[in-house]
């Protein structure tokens, strides 16, 4: 005779949970596999994707930065493993220019995975050197040269990894007025951010202050020391000072770093974060709570700041106080992009009846910025793209279609399209149409001057011009919404920082 089924047996059958389970949950036993080993909660297996597995790590150290403010953390050099290190690879711009060492995005890929497995191996038993960055010169709007750094394609990998693990943690330190090179954070973020908090709060005066030589001018020793606030594990730290301390490599000749860090490096626009948070922001959010008579507002873009008050006593007071606390971290405030004005929407009375004409002005990230009307009246601020900026670019197209001046005619259209698209996708902001007309209009002389002087027989006129002009270059068009509506969309008033 055969033995009758026990009920649990009938149970597990029928798809209903046993009885007196115990700590296991209801639905491993249900289940027909083997219950969990209390790992589901651990990091994932091989079998995922190295993009869940990385983003998986970071985010527990996300975490763990959000819960214990006052923490630091002193193991995190595992975080930088082959995935991590591939995904940074991949990150890169295939196109840069290579550093000392002359090595492309290309030749490292042709055997990436020995290239990481090395770097990685050096890394982790200390042997890792970084490489002196090669100096390169670009133009400034104001004819001055501004220096670049370029580092290797292997100090990009490594700092950028790095850079990924460091910004797990930071970005739950950084204050909600800090903009510059943070994730989903862009430049025109700050602008709404100024233009919500001119037009919104009781902003009478600006102050524009803006650092000399920045990144040139950072102290090493004090960058240490504010990173160790909340970096314990001295193995990173270590890998920050060997970048810090690589050099320049100019003319053949190799220069030692003493102070700042170098423009163009992965890693440098986190530091100089990490250095304002630190010299600035907590400095500026404890002012505006304990000295501040009345509205305050405080915009920060890497160095260029912008803040607003309702008077003058505390604009001024806080210009004094910045300076001096400043100089007690090594930096100096520009004495000519530094200054005191009156703007809002009183600015335009108020000068009226003094006789002092229109508002002054001032630029942030591009634009200029206007104390306007609005059709019906009332006061508008106004953004204009920069006259300098405008004409810096359109002298390098000028001078890039003497080099494409016989391509044929597809291909100038093709690239000249590009340009003004590329114009566009950051300029055309609303109360900006006119300048987004008048750099179609440049363009399109410069093009057909070009054209002109193929040859002795071309001769093209206007005529033949609209055909091409409307072919080829968009047609200007507002792209961007209005401020204030971008900025209550991505800062909704139940948010705690709102």
């Amino acid at each position: 005779m055969m033995n009758e089924p026990k009920k649990s047996d009938l149970a597990k059958v029928a798809g209903k949970p046993t009885n007196k389970a115990g700590s296991r949950t209801a639905a491993e036993p249900v289940e027909p596999r083997a219950g969990a080993e209390g790992n589901a909660n651990q990091q994932s297996t091989n079998r995922t994707q190295c993009r869940a597995r990385v983003s998986q790590a970071l985010e527990r150290v996300r975490q763990a930065a959000r819960l214990r403010k006052q923490e630091r953390f002193t193991a995190l050099l595992h975080h930088i493993n082959l995935d991590l290190l591939r995904m940074s690879f991949y990150a890169l711009k295939r196109s840069a220019a290579p550093g000392v060492d002359g090595v492309t995005w290309q030749d490292y890929e042709a055997c990436l995975e020995s290239n990481l497995q090395g770097l990685h191996e050096r890394v982790h038993r200390g042997a890792y050197r970084a490489l002196p960055s090669r100096r390169k010169y670009i133009p400034k709007p104001d004819g001055r040269q501004r220096p670049l750094g370029i580092a290797s394609l292997e100090d990009k990998i490594l700092q950028r990894a790095v850079v990924a693990v460091l910004n797990a943690i930071y970005e739950e330190d950084f204050l909600g007025f800090s903009y510059g090179f943070r994730p989903k954070r862009s430049q025109h973020d700050a602008l709404d951010a100024l233009m919500a908090g001119i037009q919104r709060r009781k902003v009478n005066w600006i102050l524009d202050a803006d650092y000399r030589s920045f990144f040139d001018a950072v102290s090493h020793d004090w960058l240490i020391r504010f990173l160790r606030h909340r970096i314990g594990d001295e193995r990173i730290l270590r890998l920050i000072r060997k970048w810090l301390k690589a050099g320049v490599f100019e003319e053949g000749i190799v220069t030692e770093s003493e102070a700042g860090t170098p423009q163009g490096a992965t890693a440098s626009p986190l530091l100089a974060n990490v250095y304002l948070h630190y010299v600035f922001d907590l400095w500026a959010q404890q002012w505006r709570k304990r000295h501040a008579r009345g509205d305050m507002i405080v915009v920060r873009f890497a160095d260029d700041t912008v803040l607003g008050f309702e008077y003058e006593a505390d604009a001024k007071r806080f210009l004094a106080d910045m300076r001096a606390r400043s100089e007690a971290f090594s930096l100096t405030l520009h004495p000519d992009k530094t200054r005191i004005i009156r703007f809002g929407r009183y600015a335009a009375l108020n000068r009226r009846e003094r006789g002092q004409g229109k508002p002054e002005t001032f630029t942030f990230l591009g634009f200029t910025m206007i104390c306007g009307q609005k059709r019906m009246g009332g006061f508008q601020l106004q953004r204009r793209t920069r006259r300098d900026r405008m004409q810096a670019t359109i002298q390098r197209v000028k001078e890039e279609l003497q080099r494409r001046r016989h391509q044929p005619i597809p291909e100038q259209g093709k690239w000249l399209g590009q340009v003004v698209r590329g114009f566009f996708a950051y300029h055309a902001v609303p109360t900006n149409y006119r300048c987004l007309v008048v750099f179609r209009v440049r363009i399109a002389q410069l093009w057909k001057r070009a054209l002109m002087r193929r040859s002795q027989r071309a001769r093209r006129t206007w005529k033949q011009m609209p055909r091409l002009i409307d072919d080829w270059l968009p047609r200007p068009r507002i792209l961007h919404p209005w401020p204030e509506r971008r900025f209550d969309a991505k800062h909704p008033r139940w948010e705690p920082c709102a």
